[in-house]
């Protein structure tokens, strides 16, 4: 058991030190350690499962897991943590794993597939067609990632079944939002996105007087890169929008946004359809000629999505103030305040030292063109994920 220690803590310094994963993976894979491929992969499994857990513990979920070291490092590193994930929910009583924590192996492919009388990682390497030096590398690039990462805040879980949107209104939202994208007509597109918008706040208002919530929700929202800022901005703007409230994690590429869980649904399919919008419609201004060769530029797309974003955040607020006005009942203000409340107390709770940042734009053009594009854009719902 001492060796079995001292090679875990030996993978565990090799990742955090770049000069030093080389050299400790050729010599645990070569002529020194021949014979013990065996403790040295035991090593390695329990090394990285026992980081996981830790992750787990500290306040991240399986999806955020995989996310980060899909994003740090690649798929073959991913699909190591996510076994690691696996593992460490499978070695938990199967009444404390939450829903939510179920539905995320589901989306991430992590399950238990291995035998147990063999190393973890030996069988990896075998599925994969890698070398012991290869299997351990990828290891302890996943440690690397891993290793250093900040515990999070503890998001609230869901209590008890919840059937989400109901289908019929999803199906309004549809058929809305079809005809605003086939229609030749900017104008009517606009028009039919917007009742579209209406109608979820609508929905939203009614389902808070005749079906009262729990005290709040949140969820994280991963991004993807590039221009990660102003994606969050436009994130954050949808958001505030739906009665919800959002921080950003820009280091580590997502938002946790706190709100009730129907108006969460809405904030993930709504701000999934205007990223891919705002993307396109940046793609299509870098296209044209009249922007003087600047519209490829960092600077002009980083103002571009800037603007985008804070004009879809003005069109959102008059859209759901509308529907507001649409419902004539005396006890919505003073429902929708006390959400506001539980709101405003979970986001504290779990964010208690959040700063405001101000974004600088360096380039006019393409902060008019932003705003252009987000008049022109339709407020659209698919469903998709944000990472997707």
């Amino acid at each position: 058991m001492r060796e079995l220690e001292d090679i875990s803590n030996l993978l565990l310094h090799a990742a955090m030190s770049a000069r030093a994963r080389d050299p400790v993976v050729r010599e645990l894979t070569g002529p020194a350690f021949a014979g013990q491929r065996r403790l040295v992969d035991t090593a390695a499994d329990l090394v990285v499962l026992e980081v996981v857990a830790r992750l787990l513990r500290r306040g991240w979920q399986p999806y955020d897991v995989h996310r980060i070291v899909l994003r740090r490092g690649d798929g073959e590193t991913a699909s190591l943590a996510g076994d690691a994930i696996a593992a460490e929910v499978a070695r938990r009583p199967a009444a404390t794993v939450d829903r939510r924590w179920r539905e995320q192996l589901v989306r991430i492919g992590a399950e238990v597939w291995w035998q147990a009388d063999r190393p973890r990682l030996t069988q990896w390497a075998e599925r994969h067609g890698r070398s012991p030096e290869q299997a351990l590398s990828r290891a302890v690039g996943a440690l690397a990632v891993l290793a250093p990462l900040p515990p999070l805040p503890e998001l609230p879980l869901p209590s008890g079944a919840r059937e989400g949107v109901d289908e019929k209104v999803l199906a309004r939202v549809r058929a809305l939002l079809a005809k605003a994208e086939s229609t030749p007509y900017p104008e009517e597109a606009e028009a039919l996105s917007a009742k579209a918008q209406e109608l979820m706040s609508r929905y939203s208002f009614e389902q808070a007087l005749v079906e009262p919530r729990p005290a709040g929700a949140a969820r994280r929202f991963w991004l993807d890169e590039p221009y990660l800022a102003p994606k969050a901005s436009l994130v954050t703007a949808v958001a505030t929008a739906n009665r919800c409230r959002a921080v950003s994690y820009e280091k580590l590429g997502f938002l946790a946004v706190v709100g009730h869980e129907v108006d969460l649904d809405f904030v993930e399919l709504l701000a999934t359809s205007l990223l891919v919008q705002a993307t396109e419609a940046m793609l299509a201004a870098g296209r044209q000629v009249g922007h003087g060769g600047q519209s490829r530029t960092r600077s002009f797309r980083h103002a571009f999505l800037l603007a985008y974003a804070a004009r879809i955040g003005e069109r959102l607020g008059e859209a759901a103030s509308a529907a507001g006005a649409e419902v004539a009942d005396d006890r919505l203000l003073p429902v929708l305040a006390r959400r506001s409340q539980e709101v405003d107390a979970l986001f504290t709770a779990l964010f208690p030292a959040v700063g405001r940042r101000k974004h600088t734009v360096s380039n006019g053009a393409g902060w008019h063109a932003g705003r252009a594009a987000a008049d022109q854009a339709k407020l659209t719902l698919e469903r998709r994920r944000l990472s997707a």
